[in-house]
């Protein structure tokens, strides 16, 4: 992969991590949060995929075998799905605002944000990290990173199924009638 490449889908994770500590600060207090096994799993997951999505992390054997040339057209166009999966991934973080937590919870006075990217798809976040992660996946054009595609979208439908399950729970009326109307990840398709 090409040095520029390289540095600017770096930029562009190091800017989510920048906003997600950065609202770290100005989250609620948790009241209600899933089980302490379900986290644990989803954060295993979640470890192992991003641990796989590195470059570098595995250079021999069919896993480090390149499906992409570094510096061709899927590079490309890796590099521009990740920083519109990030960017887009930021903007639904600062929608969310204090609501937000990095476990699937209930904040104290929890509020249902249907508005902004709420209004596309149910959990935005990770529409966004998700292309965002597709998009490094292309970019760095390994076999290794399809493989992390799998596991983090397995990670964060384990999570989104928590979620799911404590927005009901907290908004009995409302919810139901909110995921009828919005898909929960890809607008108009699921």
């Amino acid at each position: 992969m090409t040095h520029s490449i390289d540095t600017a889908i770096g930029i562009a994770w190091a800017g989510v991590a920048l906003v997600w500590l950065a609202g770290l600060a100005f989250t609620k207090r948790s009241v209600r949060s899933q089980s302490a096994s379900t986290r644990l799993f989803h954060l295993a997951l979640g470890s192992l995929g991003f641990a796989l999505l590195r470059p570098d992390w595995i250079t021999t054997g069919w896993l480090a075998a390149r499906f992409a040339s570094p510096d061709g057209l899927v590079a490309i166009l890796g590099l521009g799905l990740t920083v519109a999966g990030c960017c887009f991934a930021i903007w639904a973080r600062i929608i969310l605002g204090s609501n937000w937590s990095a476990r699937a919870t209930v904040k104290k006075d929890h509020e249902l944000v249907i508005t902004g990217p709420y209004a596309l798809a149910r959990h935005p976040i990770y529409t966004g990290l998700l292309a965002a992660i597709v998009g490094t996946a292309l970019a760095f054009g390994a076999w290794h990173g399809i493989l992390a595609v799998v596991i983090l979208i397995l990670a964060l439908l384990i999570k989104m199924s928590q979620e799911e399950r404590l927005m009901v729970q907290t908004f009995p009326l409302q919810y139901p009638a909110y995921r009828q109307r919005v898909k929960a990840l890809i607008p108009g398709v699921f």
